[in-house]
């Protein structure tokens, strides 16, 4: 269970990133659907950046398993479902000027500008508000939804309508269909105001601005929502019938003439000189702004090369949000204890004098590893500074050596795991210690049970931690296959303290329900190490269906075979991972989970991005020589949207090489397997050409 509260446990560093992404949905379901969150905006916003510090702390931990590729949570069943026509994703963070500096730079890498090339910005202040899209058509709104979980939101058209920052019609020309998006918050003033009016009628007060425009955006008495003053900023567009203009600070004009209030302190900048003076003038007058803002967000004003950046995973190449600095606190490190994750990583936590941090009570913090404790020399009975600003799970920053008390000892590693006794030992070359013990490790089997059912995995209503834990010691779950198997027990958990005939029935429909699962949420639902949720989308779109990738795993675990050497070749799958999946498919009784999965559920072919039978639509595609028109990442980024499986080496499955100046072995390679080799211009037009 990922840590967010003072009674939750922490996990392995390589394990966090699961827990992280469990927390996440928790969190998103109290922040967007009942808009009653349990911790402060600024420590929901850290989670996402965590998978990035955990990244660069341990890199052989690295396996894509964020939190930051989430968007939102499922839309409320008490509204309609309004499906965005372009997905309503989120923004990449940074933190401090290093971190955005490094945002530009990666921009001109993409785009192979010169080191000294400026790319135009908008800033605009980051609104802590509700997301929404506004649907015109013939210049009248005809629908208003919530962002939702990205691909689809709330039907809160009626809600909308009620504010007077929304025009009902767009002034002037406008395309026959535009979507509008922006924020709806409610000012500082009017947050006290309703929750003076709140407190007086004996009713919840909101934590905050933000919760209490979303709570009032989603009342189903419209009475309620046209009684409260929500404003909203307009600052971006989804779908479009046709171009309104070329950079977005001219869209921004555009916004304004139609009718939208746009934030007056957005500005053009001219690199990032100018960037990073405008967020300190915006630093500066955010306590006397009469809304709240959590940093800023910076846009690539040229929309071709908005276009031509594209996304990466959950978030846009040409946007970033420059957060704010966050708080720290000093308290006292009570104790170290060790706590084992779902692969048999140990991680030290430390167990801490309770302490207020951003408006949440801390009595823990992840200590990542055995290397970080020394690199701190933190010990019992230490004073330290915690932190908690890119991170949900607090960390310790610093020790305060003038303050450590006489004869605080050194911290010795566990040489025995504390769960089930058996060896910890630490392989060469890795920073996590690990158990030995296996699959007779309860603490395993429980966490990887746990991820097995968890949303992003097969998402099943009512499995959570403390349900797992209890049908785990019941002997009802040795595995994943046995929760396909519960239905068979429901008259024996109705009997059970607490449950009852209608919470069993309940939770046998909802594991019904998942008998049909996506390739990629049954990859990642397997926990299998160094996969995690992109990952396994990109395996799931590579390999396409649910027989081909178990053919091929069991191929790999051939050295030499040409399913491994396809494997290994797989744009993105780099030698750890594929080790991996060689090493799990390698296992007999891992074998035997995946196939008994299989015969009890139906496992669905991926979907591919782009794969509407273009010419480029489930091709393998390999890129050589150096290119003209592109730099070597657009062209991959190209070639995957239209659903081109890129890999970087040629073989028997290789459809097209696409040979650039200079093609040298790859070419060479591809004459002799007979590959079709095509040049940069001809891979053009069939990317562009009928399938």
């Amino acid at each position: 269970m990922m840590p967010d509260s003072a009674e939750s446990p922490l996990i392995s560093p390589e394990e966090e990133l699961a827990a992280l992404q469990r927390a996440i949905a928790r969190h998103d379901r109290a922040y967007h659907g009942r808009d009653a969150p349990e911790i402060t905006d600024a420590a929901y916003d850290a989670l996402r950046r965590r998978n990035a510090e955990l990244e660069a702390l341990h890199p052989e931990l690295v396996d894509d398993q964020s939190p930051s590729r989430r968007v939102g949570s499922a839309p409320s069943a008490a509204f309609g479902k309004i499906r965005h026509r372009i997905a309503m994703l989120s923004l990449d963070n940074a933190f401090g000027e290093t971190a955005f500096r490094e945002f530009e730079a990666r921009i001109r890498r993409f785009l192979g500008l010169d080191a000294g090339a400026q790319v135009a910005l908008v800033g605009e202040p980051k609104i802590d508000g509700l997301s929404v899209s506004l649907t015109y058509e013939a210049g009248t709104l005809v629908h208003g939804a919530t962002r939702g979980d990205g691909a689809e939101g709330e039907d809160v058209t009626a809600n909308l309508r009620t504010l007077a920052s929304i025009p009902a019609r767009l002034a002037g020309a406008a395309p026959h269909l535009i979507e509008v998006r922006g924020e709806v918050f409610l000012g500082k003033a009017d947050f006290l105001a309703l929750n003076a009016a709140q407190e007086a009628a004996g009713l919840r007060l909101f934590a905050n601005p933000r919760n209490a425009a979303a709570g009032s955006l989603r009342q189903l008495d419209v009475g309620v929502t046209a009684g409260r003053p929500l404003a909203f900023f307009a600052y971006a567009a989804g779908a479009v019938s046709e171009t309104v203009a070329e950079t977005h600070w001219a869209y921004l004009a555009r916004l304004r003439a139609w009718g939208f209030s746009v934030n007056p302190l957005s500005e053009r900048l001219d690199g990032v000189a100018d960037a990073a003076a405008f967020f300190t003038r915006v630093e500066q007058a955010r306590a006397g702004l009469d809304y709240d803002i959590d940093g800023v967000v910076f846009k690539v004003d040229d929309l071709g090369l908005q276009r031509r950046l594209g996304f990466a995973g959950r978030e846009p190449r040409w946007a970033v949000a420059w957060k704010f600095p966050a708080e720290r606190a000093v308290t006292v490190l009570q104790d170290i204890r060790v706590q084992v994750g779902r692969t048999g990583a140990l991680t030290p936590v430390a167990w801490l004098a309770p302490v207020g941090v951003g408006g949440v009570l801390v009595t823990r913090a992840t200590l990542h590893n055995e290397d970080e404790i020394a690199r701190l020399d933190a010990r019992v009975g230490d004073t330290v500074v915690l932190q908690r600003a890119g991170d949900v799970i607090p960390q310790i920053v610093s020790v305060v050596p003038e303050r450590r008390p006489d004869g605080a000892a050194a911290y010795v590693p566990l040489a025995h795991c504390p769960a089930c006794g058996s060896l910890a030992v630490r392989p060469p070359g890795e920073v996590v210690r690990r158990c030995t013990g296996g699959l007779v490790c309860p603490a395993q089997a429980v966490e990887r049970l746990v991820h097995f059912c968890s949303r992003r995995a097969f998402d099943i209503e009512g499995m959570g931690e403390k349900t797992v834990v209890a049908f785990h010691a019941l002997g009802w779950l040795g595995g994943p296959a046995d929760v396909f198997r519960l239905g068979a027990r429901e008259a024996e958990l109705a009997a059970l303290e607490g449950w009852g005939e209608l919470s069993a029935r309940r939770l046998v429909a909802a594991i019904e329900a998942r008998r049909r699962i996506g390739l990629e949420r049954f990859i990642f639902a397997l926990g299998i190490r160094r996969i995690g949720e992109t990952n396994a989308k990109l395996l799931a779109r590579h390999y396409g269906s649910f027989a081909n990738w178990r053919a091929e795993m069991a191929g790999a675990a051939e050295t030499g075979s040409d399913a491994r050497l396809a494997l290994g070749s797989i744009l993105r799958v780099g030698e750890a991972m594929a080790e991996e999946l060689v090493e799990f498919f390698t296992e007999p009784r891992n074998r035997a989970v995946v196939d008994e999965l299989a015969g009890l559920l139906t496992i669905e072919d991926a979907v591919v991005p782009g794969g509407g039978g273009g010419a480029a639509s489930g091709k393998v595609v390999v890129f050589t020589g150096t290119l003209e028109t592109m730099t070597r990442p657009e062209a991959k980024a190209r070639a995957e949207a239209a659903g081109a499986k890129v890999t970087d080496s040629v073989s028997k499955k290789t459809d097209f090489v696409v040979a650039g100046k200079e093609a040298g072995s790859k070419a060479k390679r591809a004459a002799e397997l007979g590959v079709r080799v095509v040049s940069e211009a001809e891979w053009a037009e069939l990317l562009g050409g009928p399938g």
